[in-house]
């Protein structure tokens, strides 16, 4: 899966995160503007950040995919990828980006980005995604890119909507008409 691990398009290149990756992962979620969306909008303390980027570790060694770190013009940007989740089929999609990066698009090519690798080396049949009533933002993203609100589930004491997108089914072979027509 080592076309999994590192990617690249026009605007991003993703790579796993790593241990050293810890300052910007708390520096990130120690914003209030980036947890804002969250039911308790509490920044997180260091401690928190390091389990986070333990279980993204883990994930990684687990499944050989995961958590990247987004990095634009040579800065990281921000963390984004797909885990697998107890409680929900199919591969979870996430992303926290800093906030000078919002509003630049850089959001949609992550998760165009991160879908493509789903459906394409993990050959996943499901995507979700989780998004807080409170972050419009985000759930605009993911309907941009071709996910559809399925419901409201509880998560965390707090409703959430889950989106989802499916794998496209493949396209008919024009050759399968011709063979049936000629056993007709």
């Amino acid at each position: 899966m080592s076309d999994v691990a590192s990617r690249t398009t026009e605007r991003l290149h993703l790579r796993p995160i790593r241990p050293d990756d810890l300052s910007d992962l708390t520096a990130l979620f120690a914003l209030p503007e980036t947890v804002a969306h969250r039911p308790q909008p509490a920044v997180d303390p260091p401690d928190v950040s390091r389990a986070r980027l333990d279980r993204a570790l883990d994930h990684w060694r687990e499944h050989r995919f995961g958590t990247w770190t987004i990095a634009a013009d040579g800065r990281t940007i921000g963390f984004g990828g797909l885990t697998r989740r107890t409680g929900y089929e199919g591969l979870n999609i996430s992303y926290h980006l800093f906030p000078h990066s919002w509003r630049r698009d850089y959001a949609t090519a992550f998760v165009n980005e991160a879908v493509a690798v789903a459906f394409g080396p993990l050959e996943a049949t499901r995507v979700v995604g989780l998004v807080r009533p409170a972050n419009p933002a985000s759930r605009r993203v993911l309907e941009r890119a071709g996910f559809v609100a399925e419901g409201e589930v509880d998560y965390g004491g707090a409703p959430i909507t889950l989106l989802a997108r499916y794998r496209p089914a493949p396209a008919p072979s024009p050759f399968a008409a011709g063979a049936e027509a000629a056993r007709g």
